[in-house]
């Protein structure tokens, strides 16, 4: 017999689980076509045309549905986060393009569709829930870490490494994520990266702020995080939770988050 935890979950999940985009508009760019007009773009520009293209719908329909997480913790309650099932992409579902973004262009996203970014906790959880594990395929570091031929390359590595497996898996492994922290509080021209699971689990990329808020490469992925979460069953803002004394350590092992919606709303407001 279903508990009433889970009835309550799936009841949420079936109602309100799909991100609020527009629909993909029939003459929309696949991944790679998208790739090509942003190639020559300076990367500020590259990054404000993905965020038009994603917000106005160029979007797989499999990144239209949310995966369900479940974290416990040490007060006895059970939460559950609704994330994005992958990292934010550009395309079709047969042609699409993970595409990295600065921490101002993933916030002004988050924001404009009501959501967050993930926290530490979060993305060792969504690694511990996926249901395909793909192992990183890093590429050499240098300059050309933020160019589109090295972003075609990633993509294209992962696709032979995922091969025929579903686009509906929960997935993990393949980038690092944006994520929010509290010590962005005190680092307000910084982003926080972290991830990149290996098989084993262990992520490549500790909690790292070396990089400015205009920075992306490769790497980076953007992965979504609603802003209702279920606490034993009952619908709680994501932000709330993150400022409660209590329940926050079920989110974040770096103690409450009060000021993350402001942080989205500061990165968001930056300028070049």
């Amino acid at each position: 017999m279903l508990t009433l935890h889970l009835l309550t979950t799936l009841a949420f999940a079936m109602d309100v689980n799909a991100v609020p985009l527009p629909p993909r508009a029939l003459d929309a760019e696949n991944g790679t076509a998208f790739a090509a007009r942003v190639a020559g773009l300076p990367d500020h520009e590259r990054y404000v045309a993905t965020r038009d293209a994603i917000l106005a719908g160029n979007v797989p329909s499999f990144l239209r549905e949310l995966s369900a997480v479940t974290l416990a913790g040490p007060a006895g309650a059970i939460i559950t986060v609704f994330v994005t099932p992958d990292y934010l992409s550009v395309g079709d579902d047969l042609d699409f393009l993970p595409v990295p973004l600065d921490f101002v262009d993933a916030a002004a996203i988050a924001q404009s569709l009501g959501f967050g970014l993930p926290t530490r906790r979060i993305v060792d959880a969504v690694y511990a829930a996926a249901t395909l594990h793909l192992d990183p395929c890093p590429l050499p570091a240098g300059p050309e870490m933020r160019s589109v031929p090295y972003i075609l390359e990633s993509r294209d590595r992962i696709a032979a490494e995922r091969g025929e497996r579903s686009t509906l898996d929960l997935v993990a492994g393949t980038k690092k994520d944006l994520v929010l922290t509290p010590q962005l509080s005190a680092s307000p021209d910084r982003e926080a990266i972290y991830g990149w699971h290996r098989l084993d689990g262990r992520p490549i990329q500790p909690l790292s702020l070396v990089h400015g808020v205009h920075y992306a490469d490769y790497s980076h992925g953007i992965r979504l995080v609603a802003d209702t979460v279920l606490v034993d069953g009952a619908p709680r803002s994501y932000f709330d939770v993150l400022a409660d004394p209590t329940l926050a350590a079920y989110l974040s092992d770096e103690g409450p988050i009060p000021q993350a919606r402001a942080l989205l709303e500061r990165a968001s407001g930056w300028s070049q």
